[in-house]
C-alpha cells in the first residue's frame, strides 16, 4: 500500500486512459511496474517539480519512472502528441 498523494487521480480515472499505454505496450518482457503507479509518479514530479531522485520511497524507483518519462514523452512521426500530453489532456 502507498500513500495518496495531491497530483493523484483515482483509478477509474485512470481507467479512462489506460488503453493508450496499452497501445503502445511494444513486445517483450511482461511489466513488473503498476503502470497506475508509475504514472501517478510522473504526475508528482510534474506537479511537485522535484527532482527524479527524491520521488517517495512507496512510488515505483526513480530509474524506472523517469524510463517510462522518456518513453511516453516521444512524439511518433504519425502524431501531433505524444502519449504522456494526450494523457495528461484526457487526465485534466
Amino acid at each position: 500500500m502507498r500513500n495518496i498523494y495531491p497530483s493523484d487521480k483515482s483509478r477509474e480515472q485512470f481507467a479512462s486512459i489506460q488503453a493508450l499505454w496499452e497501445q503502445a505496450k511494444k513486445r517483450g518482457t511482461p511489466r513488473v511496474f503498476d503502470l497506475y503507479d508509475v504514472f501517478c509518479a510522473v504526475a508528482y514530479v510534474l506537479k511537485s517539480g522535484c527532482q527524479w531522485r527524491m520521488l517517495p520511497g512507496d512510488l515505483p524507483n526513480w530509474p524506472v519512472v523517469y524510463k517510462y518519462f522518456r518513453q511516453w514523452g516521444q512524439k511518433s512521426s504519425k502524431e501531433a502528441f505524444s502519449l504522456l500530453e494526450q494523457a495528461l489532456k484526457k487526465w485534466g
